[in-house]
């Protein structure tokens, strides 16, 4: 009865413990990086975008350009930095430090450091771009074949998908089996089929 009663409380107190303490779990700071650091800013990108506000699509490109900086750090060092123990409040402060247009943090990163760099390097990296986009072109022609099958094969999930749901099979209407059809059928479904 008392471990019963033991295994009862545990899955409303390990909810409680993410939602009330973060810092025991990393879900609830993560989800809030990826929603302050990608979803927020989508959105404000799309609304600049469509009201034609130029001085907000200038913003946003600088928070991109920011952000894209940062994510490429981060690739290299997100091993080492998330064993830190505050590293994801950290970065989220760091997010919102991005958008704030009262801090101008994107602005900031872009003129002190990314401008000048790309300023400095910028034959060099038009060189790599280059070299890689060549490189890029080669690659696809070269698999013009598989690349036309995938596209074919996605196109048809994406066009059976889109019968599934919009509904273009319904419970009354018999379903088609075209390859596995003969060999499943069993003796109940093959005297159905002479009763018609």
């Amino acid at each position: 009865m008392e471990m019963a009663l033991l295994g009862s409380h545990i899955p409303s107190e390990v909810g409680l413990q993410l939602l009330l303490y973060p810092l025991g779990s990393n879900i609830v700071i993560r989800t809030a990086c990826c929603s302050i650091g990608i979803g927020l800013p989508v959105y404000s990108t799309f609304k600049a975008i469509e009201r034609k506000d130029q001085n907000e699509q200038q913003r946003m490109l600088l928070y991109w350009a920011a952000y894209g900086s940062f994510s490429i750090v981060e690739v290299f060092s997100d091993k080492l930095l998330s064993w830190c123990p505050l590293y994801y409040h950290l970065k989220f402060a760091f997010l919102v430090w991005l958008q704030l247009p009262s801090a101008d943090g994107a602005k900031q990163i872009y003129v002190n450091y990314l401008r000048p760099f790309f300023q400095r390097h910028q034959a060099r990296v038009d060189h790599i771009m280059g070299f890689a986009y060549g490189e890029m072109v080669k690659l696809i022609s070269a698999h013009q074949a598989e690349i036309q099958f995938v596209r074919n094969m996605l196109a048809k999930i994406m066009g059976s998908a889109d019968q599934m749901f919009r509904g273009s099979v319904t419970p009354g209407q018999p379903q088609q089996h075209s390859v596995i059809e003969g060999p499943l059928r069993t003796t109940s479904d093959a005297g159905s089929d002479h009763d018609d």
